[in-house]
């Protein structure tokens, strides 16, 4: 399967914002946002003006980076996106935050996307009680998430999920600390993303 190997801050650097993708390292000052902001490479300190098509790519690079998927899941997300009534970029951002690996991370299984990914992946969440090891799994209302028994005694879930509480977890998980477990409640709106993403870019980008 193919997937990003090289340094991730070198994406926050590229988008010129916080992803997120390292966890607390994010949160502290060796950020690489923190030390240089400015893109990556010889050429990084140029400044060069982003208009138009060009606008609209960092735009959709951005939200891929953000949930750790590809162009080619991510074009199908869109597509299926388009196809249902509503407002198409809403309901984009609301199948990227409805994945199992996304929900994770919400939760604080996880510090970072990728780290959440390795964790459905390995077969240490549940869902309804049953395992379930794919990152996209898209929740449904009703559902319950829950980590396996060995993980809720491992020392980084617990103060990964001790952080995430310490920042608050979204109104549409209904979440169980003593248990670590949650219930999907309702599913997530546009409310529930909370980093500045212009998710009309996207949509203008795959409608030429």
């Amino acid at each position: 399967m193919a997937r990003y190997t090289a340094a991730v801050c070198r994406l926050c650097r590229r988008e010129n914002m916080k992803l997120f993708l390292k966890g607390a390292r994010c949160f502290s000052d060796k950020c690489a946002i923190e030390k240089r902001a400015y893109p990556p490479g010889q050429h990084g300190k140029r400044r060069v003006k982003i208009i138009g098509y060009g606008h609209q790519l960092r735009e959709k690079q951005k939200v891929k980076r953000i949930y750790g998927v590809l162009e080619r899941q991510f074009r199908l997300y869109f597509k299926k996106a388009a196809g249902k009534k509503g407002v198409t970029g809403h309901t984009l951002l609301q199948s990227l935050e409805r994945r199992l690996d996304s929900a994770c991370v919400r939760l604080g299984f996880a510090p970072s996307q990728a780290g959440a990914r390795q964790l459905v992946s390995h077969g240490h969440v549940r869902v309804n009680g049953r395992k379930v090891d794919v990152p996209s799994f898209q929740l449904r209302q009703g559902e319950v998430v829950e980590l396996s028994e060995k993980m809720q005694k491992n020392l980084l879930v617990q103060e990964s999920v001790a952080t995430a509480a310490g920042r608050s977890i979204p109104d549409w998980l209904d979440w169980d600390a003593a248990n670590f477990k949650a219930t999907v409640k309702d599913l997530p709106n546009r409310d529930h993303v909370t980093l500045p993403i212009q998710e009309q870019l996207i949509v203008e980008l795959y409608s030429k």
